[in-house]
């Protein structure tokens, strides 16, 4: 496939760009509509048809219509895999209700990360595309080859993980808690699917408690939550270079650095300030307060299934899960947040500032001042994007700025953590926060996207000026 630029056309890149939303999303773009707007406006007719679908009254245990702010809720939180819920999934909805949430969770969560790991792809390309000639660079694109193949693999791979994880929940529901082997079944799929896309919702109205001390059930969702939050990208590589991990790229490296850093600072904090707390992992045994610091870290930047009452974390906790939580996963992953590489590319810029280097160097590789730039504008426009939100639900009800902090900064992060506030807010709460769970699932990945395709050339420079900082 070639692409040639024609004059008065968009460049090839953003051809390209175009064409891959368009297949992956299936939204037409007339007019040269910006790709980012149609994966949004996209993801958006996705949710309202899921809450029409929910407002059904088969989809309700009652027979009830349920209204519409609470099933567009509900759907935006299902299709955007946060988690957070205005009812009892467990007793609200219908098997037909809990099935339409499983269809929200798969799609919505399997359908972002494809079309992330394709615009991914797609810069990665343009990239290696700026360091040849460029005659070459406007022959070259990806061809629709690449697109099947990236969503083939993504496809056979999360199914193959969410089928051994279903098996294996399963086998331990009848085995260990006599269920019935229909309903053991349908529990393993539903916490399956909903652990691999990070969506956080559980058919128990207390997650997934009453499993606190089972290992067979504890440690194969907590890996794979942890699994689903490196990224696509990072998974691929590892599967195609694992003999060699001196030859993987510096995105995997530092996505698997960061991520083992951040579980294994969460694990030691909740086990030492949460030991002896009663409402949390104070009644547990020593085996149960282990195996609840792990799930913990697993689940607090991507997947939201908790052992225990988040509302009754000490203060200092709860400010580390709302730390954890804004800064997410690995890019291309079911996880939000600002990334890992985000936070990574932020540390280091800061340490090679304190130390008066005039480069940023990872593991040894330099980064560029472009990629510090983007790293910088996520990261502040999420902190706005935080704090805004937060003031205005402040603004709304009357509920501590803990509390409220938490509830915004997990709808961002998409990890459905609540100290349940949630279904207490107002219709105008309820919508700030189904707007915070959008931009917070396609936030990060089209404004890393457009800014890395919006980068050009200066062709002068001018005058340079020292400024008073700090």
């Amino acid at each position: 496939m070639v692409f040639r630029k024609l004059p008065g056309s968009p460049s090839p890149a953003r051809q390209v760009l175009a064409g891959l939303t368009v297949r992956v999303v299936g939204v037409v773009s007339p007019g040269g509509r910006h790709p980012a707007r149609s994966v949004l406006i996209g993801f958006s007719l996705f949710i309202l048809a899921g809450a029409l679908v929910l407002m059904l009254p088969v989809a309700t245990s009652s027979g009830e219509v349920a209204d519409f702010p609470t099933a567009l809720f509900t759907a935006t939180s299902a299709a955007c895999v946060t988690g957070l819920v205005v009812v009892d999934t467990e007793h609200y909805w219908s098997g037909f209700g809990q099935a339409v949430l499983l269809v929200l969770i798969q799609v919505g969560g399997i359908g972002i990360i494809t079309v992330a790991s394709l615009l991914g792809l797609l810069v990665s390309r343009r990239f290696s595309m700026g360091m040849q000639s460029s005659m070459q660079a406007e022959q070259r694109g990806i061809g629709s080859r690449d697109v099947r193949r990236v969503v083939r693999r993504i496809a056979v791979l999360s199914i193959a993980i969410e089928t051994a994880l279903a098996v294996v929940l399963a086998v331990r529901f009848v085995a260990g808690y006599g269920q019935p082997l229909g309903e053991a079944v349908y529990s393993g799929v539903f916490h399956a699917v909903s652990a691999f896309a990070g969506a956080g919702f559980s058919l128990y109205s207390q997650s997934l408690s009453a499993y606190s001390g089972d290992a067979w059930v504890v440690l194969p969702v907590g890996v794979v939550g942890f699994v689903a939050g490196i990224g696509f990208p990072v998974l691929f590589e590892i599967a195609r270079r694992h003999h060699r991990p001196r030859q993987w790229t510096l995105h995997t490296k530092l996505t698997l650095l960061v991520s083992l850093v951040l579980l294994g600072i969460t694990f030691v904090f909740v086990l030492v300030g949460e030991w002896s707390n009663p409402a949390s992992l104070g009644p547990m045994g020593v085996g149960e307060k282990l195996l609840g610091a792990f799930f913990s870290g697993t689940m607090l930047r991507s997947v939201g299934l908790t052992l225990f009452d988040v509302s009754g974390l000490r203060p200092e906790t709860m400010v580390l899960f709302e730390i954890m939580m804004f800064i997410g996963g690995g890019s291309a992953s079911t996880a939000g947040g600002i990334k890992v590489t985000t936070f990574a590319v932020l540390a280091f810029a800061i340490l090679a500032e304190v130390r008066g280097e005039p480069t940023v160097h990872v593991l040894g590789r330099r980064l560029s001042a472009a990629v510090q730039r983007q790293a910088l504008t996520i990261a502040l426009l999420s902190v706005g994007l935080v704090m805004g939100a937060t003031m205005v639900l402040l603004t709304l009800t009357e509920h501590p700025l803990d509390r409220v902090l938490f509830e915004v900064t997990s709808a961002f992060g998409t990890v459905g953590l609540s100290t349940g506030i949630t279904g207490d807010l107002p219709v105008a709460g309820e919508l700030v926060l189904v707007v915070l769970m959008i931009v917070g699932r396609l936030g990060s990945i089209t404004a890393a996207t457009a800014l890395a395709l919006r980068e050009r050339r200066r062709r002068y420079e001018l005058p340079e000026e020292r400024l008073v900082v700090g």
